[in-house]
């Protein structure tokens, strides 16, 4: 199914942000790839950073002069019951992912090979979902898998299964070197990290007027401290362990405030499992708030919240990359986290907020930044700085046209 967006985004309107020598830059290599056609294809349109990125990133790509369009496949539930245990075994779990399931798999995508138009000349397909259809596909233009998840240490009947379908690709995008599994062709490999959209509605600059309105509509009180995870409800993301932090703390900072942000995403259906386990386990602190699309969470909301929090929290066992750090970092709340996978590369420990291991670490240092506004505040600079050099989507724009170039010429 053909994706709608939005064509409005233009390169011209980063100028304010990063520097002209940055969208030179762009613009340089863009004029080699003028005409070229490039569709993505993944699960979902919305929820999730994927097609968060998309949305941004299939309009500037346009707007540089390539031909694009966004697809994602349709399927039943069970398809995404069957893809999110895919999901946990390239993640390292020890998953039951038999014959049948796997017979599903291939016939879904075979399906909707003949649904989508893939005669392009460049072929993005995002993350395990979609990885097949390489296969049942004729053989025309260059194919690219990008692969969203921690692969540093899959589950290996998990990845000896869909192992042998990314090798069917002319090149594979990980966020991270470590995530290159040793069977694969460094050659092939391309290391791209993602990013955050600064002009979209979850990171535009906002009014405190706004910030506050959004808060009194969610019962926020904007006098007393306030703490947040943004994160989808699953295991890796670990929302108890972020309750748990929330309650050491609470101790000493009564008047604390628990945001638990996430949008319920459509390739997620275990989601609602994990919620209901992290709504069991708060028990009815009404100063735990669990705030998604189903209660009216949208982008603008995220984005008050973010910039509302004193301090950002990211307890994820494991983690591709995780932009729900991107996005407090940008917005200037300093971070405390487990430094896993790509959040490794976005907090910097003691400059712009504090890897820690356990959960009374965490306590600790979220402790530590409520008590020091200033540190907080020199936190928050550094936080946005380093994402603004690393981070933003003119960055991973420029990445894709190198890979295109490269792959092309």
């Amino acid at each position: 199914m053909k994706v709608s967006v939005k064509r409005d985004r233009r390169l011209e309107d980063y100028r304010k942000i990063v520097s002209d020598a940055v969208l030179n830059s762009i613009m340089s290599i863009a004029d080699k790839l003028k005409g070229l056609s490039v569709i993505h294809v993944n699960s979902t349109s919305f929820g999730g950073g994927v097609a968060e990125i998309l949305h941004s990133m299939v309009p500037l790509m346009a707007s540089v002069g390539l031909d694009v369009e966004w697809n994602v496949i349709e399927a039943p539930i069970e398809f995404f019951n069957i893809t999110k245990l895919l999901h946990h075994g390239i993640q390292g779990m020890k998953v039951d992912f038999d014959e049948g399931m796997k017979s599903f798999y291939l016939k879904i995508n075979e399906e909707n090979v003949a649904k989508i138009d893939l005669d392009k000349d460049f072929i993005v397909i995002h993350d395990p979902q979609p990885l097949p259809i390489k296969y049942f596909a004729k053989d025309h233009g260059l194919w690219i898998w990008r692969c969203h998840i921690d692969a540093s240490s899959p589950y290996k009947p998990v990845w000896n299964f869909i192992s042998k379908f990314v090798k069917l690709y002319d090149s594979y995008i990980f966020h991270m070197e470590e995530y290159v599994q040793p069977d694969l062709d460094r050659g092939k490999a391309f290391i791209m990290p993602p990013s955050i959209d600064p002009l979209t509605e979850k990171n535009r600059e906002m009014s405190d007027s706004e910030i506050m309105d959004i808060l009194d509509k969610f019962d926020i009180d904007p006098e007393k401290p306030i703490l947040i995870q943004v994160a989808r409800f699953d295991p890796w993301k670990d929302p108890i362990g972020a309750i748990k932090v929330y309650r050491k703390v609470k101790e000493r900072e009564p008047g604390l405030q628990l945001l638990l942000v996430a949008s319920m995403a459509h390739d997620d259906p275990e989601g609602w499992v994990y919620y209901e386990k992290a709504v069991r386990y708060a028990g009815e602190d009404y100063n735990i708030h669990f705030l998604t699309n189903v209660v009216g969470v949208g982008d603008r909301e995220v984005n008050a919240f973010q910039r509302a929090a004193d301090v950002a929290l990211q307890m994820s066992i494991r983690e591709g990359f995780g932009l729900a750090v991107t996005e407090a970092l940008w917005k200037e709340t300093p971070v405390v986290a487990r430094g896993v996978g790509g959040i490794k590369l976005q907090v910097i420990n003691g400059i712009n907020g504090f890897i820690i291991k356990t959960v009374d670490e965490a306590a600790e240092r979220v402790l530590y930044l409520l008590k020091n506004r200033a540190l907080r505040e020199k936190m928050g600079r550094r936080g946005r700085d380093h994402v603004k050099r690393n981070f933003l989507i003119t960055r991973h724009l420029f990445d894709y046209l190198k890979l295109f170039y490269k792959l092309y010429y």
